[in-house]
């Protein structure tokens, strides 16, 4: 391992990826904000002990990567981490995938096979979308966490196991206990310390940081000169949502890399985001409008430029005039904003 744990959680507000071209995951660990020291401080705590943790957050968020950063943290680091993905396979397939089997054990066991439990002795066993599990494993691997013991499909040996076991889902597994898709006993078996991870756009003062270490390690991998970014870059990348979080970060920064040529600068240009972006952080607007329809009917056109001219003219004046935090405050594109601005002949309230 090319960086001591030690060193590593002494600096807790400091990237934990030293090395970008370290094949060690620490990738989305990148950042300063208090989310992301909520999350180490946590890997601290609960690394050294055998506890099974439930990480939940959205796709993209990093899951795996944290997964790996508490096996990393943990006294059986010297092993590999072994990782299932739970919705990749068909039932019967994962079962086996997971216990192993004998030989005969099924149409096309030709040969015995050891399963990931078993690969995972005395090492971590990452369960990734534990959610999609189906009713019938979640029982089989209820009584694996209770007795550390399990059989290979065909066998009727007991293997014991020193596992501990990290699992994580994108899914609310408290709902799916409510809708009766997920066992209840098992949800609670799994989820003895939850660990939640942040969506980028909680912690979006680590995007220079993210950007920098993906340009490093990217320029790194294809032997190009290291390129930059200049600040109004930044300033685009933190205006968007990120849906797909870090994930869909380094791939913008891949793809500004691979399209600005021979340029050392990127600019803003590189990178093409979505105009949902317009959109994409505003609160849910619930259907049961304030505004009442009168009996007679009403100039619909009208109505609605006014709406807009007095959301413009409040934004203009808490922002005192300053058309670019004015247009943030409404999550529009400062030339949109403006441009609505001439539209609806709003007047200018400059400070």
């Amino acid at each position: 391992m090319s960086i001591a744990w030690a060193e590593t959680f002494a600096h807790p507000r400091v990237a934990l990826s030293a090395d970008p071209s370290a094949p060690q995951g620490f990738e989305w660990l990148v950042g300063r904000s208090p989310a992301l020291d909520a999350v180490t401080e946590i890997i601290r705590l609960v690394g050294p002990r055998r506890s099974t943790v439930l990480i939940t957050g959205e796709t993209g968020a990093g899951k795996e990567l944290v997964a790996r950063a508490i096996h990393r943290a943990s006294p059986r680091a010297a092993l590999p981490m072994v990782a299932v993905n739970c919705s990749a396979l068909p039932e019967h397939l994962l079962e086996a995938e997971l216990f192993g089997h004998v030989k005969g054990a099924f149409t096309g066991a030709v040969s015995a096979r050891t399963g990931r439990f078993e690969q995972a002795h005395r090492s971590t066993l990452f369960l990734d979308e534990v959610g999609d599990l189906p009713l019938e494993l979640q029982a089989k691997l209820l009584r694996v966490l209770q007795e550390r013991e399990f059989q290979r499909l065909g066998s009727s040996e007991t293997v014991k196991v020193d596992v501990r076991v990290v699992a994580a889902t994108n899914a609310d597994l408290a709902e799916k206990v409510r809708r009766r898709e997920f066992r209840e006993d098992l949800y609670y078996r799994l989820n003895v310390i939850p660990l939640s991870i942040p969506p980028l756009r909680d912690r979006k003062e680590d995007i220079p940081l993210l950007v920098e270490h993906f340009l490093e390690k990217i320029c790194r991998a294809e032997g190009l000169p290291r390129k930059r970014v200049s600040p109004a870059v930044l300033d685009h990348l933190r205006s968007y949502h990120w849906p797909g979080n870090v994930r869909q970060l380094e791939n913008a920064v891949e793809m500004a890399v691979a399209l600005s040529g021979g340029r050392e600068m990127l600019a803003p240009s590189d990178f093409p985001l979505p105009d949902a972006q317009e959109k994409s952080e505003a609160p849910p607007v619930s259907f049961r409008s304030p505004l009442a329809l009168p009996e007679e009917g009403l100039d619909y056109e009208a109505t609605v430029a006014g709406i807009e001219r007095s959301l413009l003219a409040q934004a203009l004046e808490r922002a005192r005039g300053n058309k670019k935090r004015a247009a943030a405050l409404l999550r529009l594109k400062r030339t949109t904003f403006t441009a609505k601005l001439k539209t609806l002949a709003v007047p200018d309230v400059s400070g």
